[in-house]
């Protein structure tokens, strides 16, 4: 027992000496090895450059889809408000000339005659236009400068319009017709045998209500009738008293300007005034009346040159002669083309 207990005190001594000290713990992280790094691998030497192929056409490009659909002016669909920049074009909004009446439905009406037993005149148009069905009054608008010329050659006391187109009859001894009855936008819209009819009816008013004089107002109606009923266009025409007669009737035939502000030759009120005068110089030859000398006409003279530079100041549009009249006697009308300064009496 005493030599067992010698030899662990022995041991016990012996222990700390055999028994290594471990180190001491650093504080903080410890350090990760790093990883190596691979290695660098020998660049490429680049092979020979190869030529590009041809371009591929494009194909065809894909139709727009829908646009958006909007909603109140100037809004899109999602409420943002739309941007107005260079390409923003405004609305312009279409004329209304008929009062919501179409062309077909103002052509469907007519123009009444306003005519009546022992006229001193009848002022003949070829057929109504537009505005004087859809008015249904004779001359209407201020491009129409026949009631201007009524007044200022003394045919009446005051200026009056196209509202007193009825009133002139009875006050004035003035009447109106068509050659043709149907409205249509132009002239070119007749056909021959309408014209051809149309002088005849006319020719049958003359006979029946025997005016003193039959007035034409403008070149190419006088022309029209004149082919129709004497078989040819006349080759000299000059404004004033015809030398035609209308067979069975002792009707004077007047040649007068067309009353339109677009007549080139005659394209002021003021230009066409002289031949009102003359008018009247004549109805009051056949009816022998002396001379009045209320107005008088001490010299006339017309530059064409000036009236048209006057127009032209004034913004007046000069009317170009209307190819419906060749086409309305099937490219026939006239040897030569038309004459210069044609106006259109429509």
């Amino acid at each position: 027992m005493s030599h067992m207990v010698v030899s662990h005190e022995l041991m016990a001594q012996q222990e700390p000496a055999n028994i290594a000290k471990a180190p001491a713990k650093k504080r903080g992280r410890t350090a990760q090895p790093k990883e190596p790094k691979p290695p660098k691998m020998p660049k490429a030497k680049p092979g020979p450059k190869t030529k590009p192929g041809p371009k591929a056409k494009p194909g065809p490009k894909a139709k727009p889809g829908p646009k958006p659909k909007k909603g109140k002016e100037g809004q899109e669909a999602d409420g943002t408000q739309e941007k107005i920049d260079k390409t923003f074009k405004k609305v312009k909004k279409k004329r209304d000339r008929f009062k919501g009446m179409t062309e077909d439905e103002v052509m469907s009406r007519t123009l009444t005659d306003i005519l009546d037993y022992n006229l001193d005149y009848v002022i003949i148009g070829i057929n109504p236009g537009l505005v004087a069905a859809y008015v249904g009054r004779w001359f209407p608008g201020h491009g129409n400068h026949f009631w201007k010329c009524l007044f200022l050659s003394g045919f009446t006391d005051e200026q009056l319009n196209h509202m007193s187109d009825t009133s002139l009859p009875e006050k004035y001894k003035i009447g109106f017709t068509n050659m043709v009855a149907r409205t249509t936008p132009g002239s070119k819209d007749l056909s021959t045998k309408e014209l051809r009819e149309g002088a005849l009816i006319l020719a049958e008013k003359l006979k029946k209500y025997k005016p003193l004089i039959a007035v034409f107002n403008g070149k190419c109606i006088y022309e029209m009738f004149c082919r129709e009923m004497f078989g040819k266009k006349p080759k000299k025409l000059d404004f004033g008293l015809q030398p035609h007669k209308i067979p069975d009737c002792e009707v004077a035939l007047y040649l007068m300007p067309s009353s339109s502000a677009r007549c080139a030759q005659f394209p002021r009120a003021q230009d066409k005034v002289h031949f009102y005068i003359k008018l009247r110089e004549l109805r009051n030859q056949l009816r022998g009346v002396a001379r009045s000398d209320e107005i008088q006409e001490l010299e006339y003279s017309f530059d064409l040159g000036l009236a048209k530079e006057d127009a032209k100041r004034m913004a007046i549009k000069e009317e170009a002669y209307d190819p419906g009249y060749e086409a309305a006697f099937g490219g026939a009308y006239g040897e030569g083309g038309p004459e210069e300064g044609q106006s259109n009496g429509h």
